[in-house]
């Protein structure tokens, strides 16, 4: 094992070592995956900061917003210095902080059609943490394109969710499950969010997205439901609608 990790490697992920879920093949997959972070914010930074603790060998971040005081009240990645600077850029700092043994590239601009074949293609996994359905439905539609799996987290008011969907032939994507065309819904600065909510969901996209690189695909095209207010999981099998503009027979 001393051949394939260094002591510093050894050491700083042995807990996972113990795992026989990941052991050393496992770490081995994780160090040499490539996974794109699709916003830097409430969702986002749990995702970095847990991605890069378990030793994802490369993350890519995309987002153009800078930090704002308003944002530290969720965006446990960002700090009070950190105002002010491009939220990419500080979720690195902090990742890179808490694991320097990780590669981190910031993408300072949004996701758009311009880039997102090229970033999306590179990668072996995306996370949707954005906070709006125009880029939600870009991510899904290019990750289809690509055959690249894709966790999708979304958290406002009290309520999360979680979905994993696998771009196979077989599976629904994110477009079944909100058709495209839905009418863009509230935003957090104009509904609220509990702070420690976006953390739980953000922590979920992490899980998955960890299992699904070490090739556990046990979540795949199930849709997790979480009220933090009422303390309650609720799970729901989705399904693939063959009239989908994104994976549908008529796609």
């Amino acid at each position: 094992m001393s051949d394939l990790f260094s002591d510093q490697e050894l050491l700083r992920y042995s807990r996972h070592l113990l795992l026989p879920q990941v052991e050393v093949a496992g770490q081995l997959k994780l160090r040499a995956a490539r996974v794109l972070i699709v916003g830097a914010g409430g969702l986002g930074c749990p995702v970095g900061l847990y991605l890069a603790s378990a030793g994802i060998g490369h993350i890519e971040v995309v987002d153009a917003d800078n930090v704002e005081l308003s944002n530290l009240q969720r965006q446990i990645a960002h700090a009070t210095n950190s105002i002010g600077l491009n939220k990419g850029e500080s979720l690195k700092q902090a990742m890179q902080a808490l694991n320097p043994l990780v590669q981190v590239t910031v993408h300072d601009g949004w996701l758009r059609e311009e880039n997102a074949d090229q970033l999306i293609a590179a990668c072996d996994l995306v996370l949707d943490c954005c906070d709006n359905f125009a880029t939600r439905y870009l991510v899904n539609q290019v990750s289809i394109k690509y055959g690249k799996p894709l966790v999708s987290g979304a958290a406002i008011r009290g309520e999360g969710q979680v979905a994993v969907f696998n771009a196979s032939a077989d599976a629904p994507c994110y477009a079944c499950l909100y058709p495209d065309g839905v009418e863009e819904g509230e935003t957090c600065a104009q509904a609220g969010v509990l702070s420690p909510l976006v953390g739980v969901i953000g922590s979920l996209q992490a899980v998955e997205a960890i299992k699904v690189l070490l090739g556990n695909v046990s979540s795949q095209s199930r849709l997790t439901l979480y009220d933090a207010f009422a303390g309650q999981f609720r799970q729901l099998q989705l399904s693939k609608d063959p009239h989908c503009v994104v994976c549908g027979k008529a796609s």
